[in-house]
């Protein structure tokens, strides 16, 4: 990506909060991409969710970097990390790799910031830069994401079920739309009868986690002998009901453990 290029996009970031970035992969990346999603429904048995967030007539594969090397392509793809890292800085990290297909019936998510579980005084420095990649045509009637432009400069977060005037981030198959973290949006309602598939590739700071890598300093052996409190300070649990989750499973059942907390229930 040119440096005026990654211009453009970062100032529209700054000040609608969002950009698109058109032809950034080609059809057959997203036919291989479909294919793989494909199989993996089937392979893991992945059916509707069933909240009001991830929706009741929505598919969702979580942890897909742990789930093929056709992935491995998206986090670091030079037509959109560049633009991340603009947003965040180059020390950066995956916070989600997961597909969401929409299916026909769906109604739409409410409209939420993906930083507002974080307790921190708006408007602040961006702390999440997430992407939804097209793998097909994202229309009104399909349920493209529906964004708020400039609401990432607000004082607060939407109240989570409140309605709010939106418009849909219509883009053709192979687009990437790039977003900063405080930007109010939701996945749209799907009237159409076909599937919209994407892919949500989203990012941290890297800052936000701890000093020493506890997750992977400690060993799982030691970590099982830990108190419970213990336990949820070096990082085996959730936070708020969804910061934190493997494939919407609590950390601690990594030690053996059944955890109070739901994941996805708040």
């Amino acid at each position: 990506m040119g440096a005026n290029e990654l211009e453009t996009h970062l100032r529209r970031i700054e000040k609608d909060g969002y950009t698109i970035v058109e032809n950034a992969f080609r059809a057959a990346e997203a036919d291989a991409l479909l294919a793989d999603l494909a199989r993996l429904e089937r392979e893991l048995g992945i059916d509707f969710a069933t909240n009001t967030f991830e929706g009741r007539r929505t598919k969702r594969v979580y942890n897909l970097l742990a789930h093929g090397p056709r992935f491995e392509a998206i986090p670091v793809h030079p037509a959109v990390l560049p633009i991340v890292e603009g947003v965040l800085d180059p020390g950066c990290l995956v916070s989600s790799l997961s597909s969401i297909a929409i299916h026909p019936g769906e109604v739409a998510q409410p409209i939420h910031a993906d930083d507002q579980l974080l307790p921190l005084d708006k408007p602040h420095v961006a702390t999440v830069c997430n992407s939804m990649w097209a793998l097909t045509d994202f229309t009104e009637e399909n349920g493209a994401t529906r964004i708020i432009p400039g609401s990432h400069t607000r004082d607060h977060s939407p109240a989570y079920g409140s309605e709010h005037a939106s418009i849909p981030a219509e883009m053709r198959r192979g687009s990437v739309l790039v977003w900063h973290g405080s930007l109010w949006h939701g996945g749209g309602a799907n009237r159409s009868g076909a599937v919209r598939v994407g892919i949500a590739m989203n990012y941290c700071a890297g800052w936000i986690r701890q000093q020493e890598n506890q997750q992977l300093g400690i060993p799982r052996e030691t970590a099982r002998g830990f108190s419970p409190r213990l336990r949820e300070l070096v990082g085996y649990g959730i936070y708020r009901g969804i910061i934190g989750h493997i494939d919407k499973h609590s950390p601690l059942e990594l030690l053996g453990e059944s955890p109070d907390a739901k994941v996805f229930e708040f």
